[in-house]
């Protein structure tokens, strides 16, 4: 699957994500949109995740008829993230066209 780490991701998580083409929004110009637009950008150039830190974008944004899926990290510090590898690689390759998946991270 074409992944797309938002700008408040780790970047060391896409080493753990085998499988899949891991491409950050800031290599596409896109750090700088706001979440419509990130979303709307993403599903046009044919993402199929994105992955964000960003715990409001889904009351922000319409997902209703959505391809792309989410998934949020509870936590994107990455000391405290990468303790939770095996749930975030759980969480991205359960997405199906469309779903919302919020991986608990906690504050340590």
């Amino acid at each position: 699957m074409r992944i797309l780490f938002d700008h408040n991701v780790p970047a060391p998580l896409g080493r753990f994500l085998d499988g899949h083409t891991v491409i950050e929004a800031k290599d596409e110009g896109w750090d700088r949109f706001v979440n419509g637009d990130l979303l709307n950008a993403a599903e046009q150039d044919g993402f199929e995740i994105l992955i964000t830190a960003d715990k409001g974008m889904r009351y922000q944004q319409n997902f209703t008829g959505r391809k792309i899926a989410l998934v949020v990290l509870g936590n994107s510090s990455w000391p405290v993230a990468k303790l939770y590898v095996e749930r975030i690689v759980a969480a991205v390759n359960a997405c199906v066209p469309g779903s919302y998946i919020e991986v608990e991270i906690p504050f340590q």
